[in-house]
């Protein structure tokens, strides 16, 4: 069965590649099969879909191995023009969600989603099925990339040709397949500061300052392998500032087949040197019709590379004004900021990002909506907030509308005053209106990419976030997602209580060289309020204080000038460009509480855009939910920790003549309290008991009824009771505590230690393990008879057993935890304990319990699932010099715990 009327085969084309795997019907499988498929299209060279197919795997899958309960195959196909992903289960039965009437069924529902995003994002899918399993399938097609067109642009007067400085310099730059630079021209030496004995052999992504951005464009190592690619990002020069640069990259191969990429940069404002115009086909009428010279600049129709489209529509509206700058912001959804996108001819200062109001003042020349026309800058401060500080003394904006909408302002400035009248700003508005539909498809379909991106990071982020309940893992995981793909640096501040102050816990920066310098920083400020009101807000003190200390350091500089003693003005220089750009501070809120604060930077001059924004507010939630899950859990498991440690003798008495050691492993994670319990006690003198047991269950019920029973059997020994008198007793106060009661096994004995290096022993097994005797030619024999466990009946008659340990004889005493040790179906069992007890001979008692331990563990693969308890009593040979009365009784730690 399939979608009606919709393709269900990938028609005659030629399937150049293929990928397939299977998955296990286990949740980490979700996890796997992401990872195959962005690992097969960045293989294919296809990066541009892995966002799109990530998502739709991930559904699919999730409905085979959790909600079908099947292993999942998934298949990758890739053919001519498109790349086919088919996700199978082996559930035939279960059908396709029912849709009620024509329309889509709820987004609320529980089933169907993977569906609906096949829908939404595919451009076709299906559902075969056959009669072992179901095939869902999707397509995305390959986007064209037309590689290597040639064109020419029209013939231009000299006063429109682009500006340059007297000399152009050309940066050629050789990168090997692995992306270390292999070559470094002079010109390269000269824009960027670098000898090339300093830069080859070092990675390029050393030096670029990549924008990353989840959705939008391609990754730096993507770019590098593309035939053919031409952008513009930032390179950072000797002296730590970064030099926006425009890039033209093409991959070559030499002699030997050996693939390289030759990448030539130029200074961005110089970027007409390189770019590639975009233009349609020659049209042969083209000559006879009047040509506008804005679409000559801007290309007809529109690229879709919004960032190419804005730079080149502020670069021709500076040249066709004559202006000395220009700029194009772009409105937010709610339309009450503009965001700078795109400038010309303005300080770095202006950079992309950078937010003002649209509404700058009353009058229709203070709103962006209106278009505006101010002659002399000077004489209104504040009209144009970007302008401020530049040197502008005139300027022409006009808005960008579509369909009524404000969209966007675009604006031309001039150093010299009375520039520009009301026929300037009618041509900028003719010029607006041509191009802000184009504009605004452009945008829409970045934010579209962007987006889809977004949505990818999130489930990304989420997975990891989930895998882990550690608390410092889960501060390093939130600030390895952010750094560098939504900021430079990242400090994440945590508060343990609402009375405590925030406490700087993490700190990272893209360039580890300036982590150290970054944290010194963070440390000497106060740290931000914890402000509960959600989204992020601005926070200025670590880039004054920044600044303050690289011109305190300035000054040390100049008063030991030529001192060889360091004034550290480099590391405070570096520190101060660091978080000298925008810096926010979101809250990290968890059951209505705020549990820290997560901060984001950018470099000087840099500022976020506001899609980043939403998306880190959206990971802080997240965050915050797994860092107070980590925290609850941490605190669970130091609870339990202690109370088990409680529920443990602190030391053994040490015995004359006999070598005692205890093993003990819990089971699980650690956040359980477990059932086994041992102790070893002197009861008087001369006389000292000994017990091992396991409670039913584990947790707060389990640990009541172990404290009962260890400190009841000290007590009641202690008071002369017998063997079989301390366990009625104990039993009886088992089952008057009702409905909280749990069934024990124990074994309980007394050992006396005679003069002649023998001990004498007193035993009651009451449904526990039996004891095992070693003797030292390697008889093992059970050193007790099986008795009725406690907490289970009233009238309890027990009896006890006596025996002697000669020397050189050991006693073994465990819990369950060891013989039902189990394999598939095969268990350790008595018979597998007493052979491994057999292997003993001449061990101490701590290698005896080492030896039975190691063969537990070996016995399976997985990890153990019941607590584990060992006690290994050894009576020593007799030595000679020893007399019975040089003895005198001290206490010693012997226990083993958790090996």
């Amino acid at each position: 069965m399939a979608e009606p009327g919709v393709e269900t085969r990938t028609r005659s084309a030629v399937i150049t590649a293929r990928a397939t795997a299977t998955f296990d019907p286990v949740g980490r499988s979700v996890a796997a099969a992401r990872a195959f498929v962005r690992d097969t299209l960045q293989g294919w060279g296809h990066p541009e879909l892995v966002d799109d197919a990530v998502v739709l795997t991930s559904e699919l899958v999730t409905n085979a191995v959790v909600h079908a309960g099947t292993a999942a195959d998934v298949l990758c196909l890739r053919s001519e023009d498109s790349i086919r992903i088919e996700v199978a289960d082996r559930y035939p039965e279960r059908e396709i969600p029912v849709q009620s009437g024509r329309g889509i069924a709820s987004p609320d529902r529980e089933n169907g989603r993977g569906l609906l995003l096949c829908a939404a994002l595919a451009d076709r899918w299906g559902v075969d099925y056959s009669p072992t399993r179901k095939h869902v399938w999707f397509h995305l097609d390959l986007p064209q990339r037309p590689v290597g067109t040639r064109s020419a642009g029209p013939v231009l007067p000299d006063a429109l040709l682009p500006v340059t400085d007297s000399r152009v310099r050309v940066a050629v730059v050789q990168i090997d397949q692995g992306g270390s630079i292999t070559s470094w021209n002079e010109d390269a030496e000269e824009l960027f500061g670098y000898a090339s004995e300093h830069v080859i052999g070092k990675p390029l992504g050393d030096l670029a300052a990549w924008p990353h951005t989840p959705g939008i464009g391609t990754g730096l190592a993507e770019a590098l392998r593309h035939s053919r690619w031409e952008g513009s990002y930032g390179l950072r020069r000797a002296d730590g500032r970064v030099i926006p640069v425009y890039a033209s990259h093409l991959r070559v191969r030499d002699a030997s087949g050996e693939p390289s990429t030759v990448c030539l940069l130029v200074r961005e404002d110089e970027r007409a040197v390189l770019q590639t115009p975009q233009r349609p086909a020659a049209d042969p009428g083209a000559e006879s019709r009047a040509t506008d010279p804005f679409e000559v600049f801007i290309g007809s129709p529109a690229p879709d590379d919004l960032d190419g489209l804005l730079q080149r529509t502020v670069e021709r509206a500076r040249d066709m004004l004559d202006g000395d700058s220009a700029f194009l912001l772009l409105a937010t959804d709610d339309e009450t900021e503009l965001e700078v996108r795109a400038t010309t001819g303005l300080p770095a200062a202006r950079q992309r990002f950078a937010r003002v109001p649209v509404e700058t003042g009353a009058s229709r020349y203070g709103s962006a909506r209106m278009p505006a026309v101010h002659e002399d800058l000077a004489a209104v401060p504040g009209a144009v907030p970007l302008l401020e500080g530049t040197g502008m003394r005139s300027v022409v904006t006009v808005p960008l509308k579509v369909e009524g909408r404000l969209t966007g302002s675009l604006g031309v400035a001039a150093e010299a005053s009375n520039r520009y009248s009301n026929e300037e700003a009618l041509r900028l508005q003719f010029a607006a209106d041509r191009i802000a539909l184009a504009v605004e498809s452009a945008r829409l379909g970045e934010l579209e990419r962007l987006r889809r991106g977004s949505l990818s990071f999130l489930v990304e982020a989420s997975d990891l976030l989930a895998g882990t309940l550690d608390r410092d893992q889960t501060l390093a995981l939130m600030a390895q997602m952010t750094v560098p793909t939504l900021a430079t640096w990242c400090a994440v501040y945590t508060i343990a209580d609402p009375t405590s102050d925030p406490y700087l816990s993490y700190v990272l920066h893209e360039d580890e060289d300036r982590i150290d310098g970054l944290k010194a920083l963070l440390l000497s400020i106060a740290p931000p309020d914890p402000v509960p009101a959600p989204g992020a807000r601005l926070w200025t003190a670590p880039g004054d204080a920044a600044h303050r200390a690289a011109l305190t350091a300035s000054a040390r500089e100049l008063e030991h000038l030529g001192s060889p003693l360091s004034s550290g003005i480099d590391t405070a220089l570096a520190t101060a460009g660091a978080v000298a750009g925008e810096t926010v501070v979101l809250p990290l809120v968890a059951r209505n509480r705020v549990i820290g604060m997560l901060t984001l930077g950018r470099p000087a001059e840099d500022h976020f855009r506001q899609e980043i924004l939403e998306l880190a507010e959206d990971l802080s939630r997240r965050a915050a939910l797994a860092l107070d899950n980590a925290r609850l859990y941490s605190e669970r498991n130091a609870i339990s920790q202690s109370l088990q440690r409680s529920l443990l003798p602190p030391e053994l008495p040490k015995i004359p003549g006999v070598e005692v050691d205890v093993i003990y492993r819990a089971a699980g994670e650690g956040n359980e309290v477990g059932g086994d319990f041992y102790d070893v006690f002197p009861i008087r003198d001369d006389v000292y008991g000994f017990a091992i047991g396991d409670v039913c269950g584990t947790g707060p019920e389990a640990a009541a009824v172990t404290g009962l029973a260890r400190h009841a059997l000290r007590l009641l020994a202690r008071e002369g009771f017998g063997g079989p008198a301390v366990l009625e007793r104990l039993n009886a106060a088992i089952l008057d505590e009702g409905a909280r009661s749990r069934f024990l096994t124990l074994l309980y004995g007394e050992l006396r230690p005679q003069p002649d290096g023998s001990a004498l022993l007193k035993v009651v097994c009451a449904g526990h393990p039996l004891p095992l005797r070693l003797r030292p030619d390697g008889t093992v024999t059970p050193a007790a008879e099986p008795q009725p466990l406690l907490g289970v009946m009233e009238d309890l008659e027990l009896y006890e057993e006596t025996f002697t340990l000669d020397p050189g004889d050991v006693l073994l005493c465990v819990t369950d935890g060891v013989t039902e040790r189990r394999e598939g179906t095969r268990m350790l069992g008595d018979d597998g304990l007493a052979d491994a007890l057999g292997t003993c001979t001449g061990l101490t008692a701590g290698a005896v319990g080492g030896r039975i331990l190691r063969a537990v563990e070996r016995f399976a693969h997985a990890p153990a699932s019941d607590d584990m308890a060992i006690l290994t009593m050894r009576l020593r040979e007799p030595d000679p010099s020893w007399t019975w009365r040089s003895w005198s009784p001290t206490s010693s730690p012997r226990a083993v715990r958790g090996r």
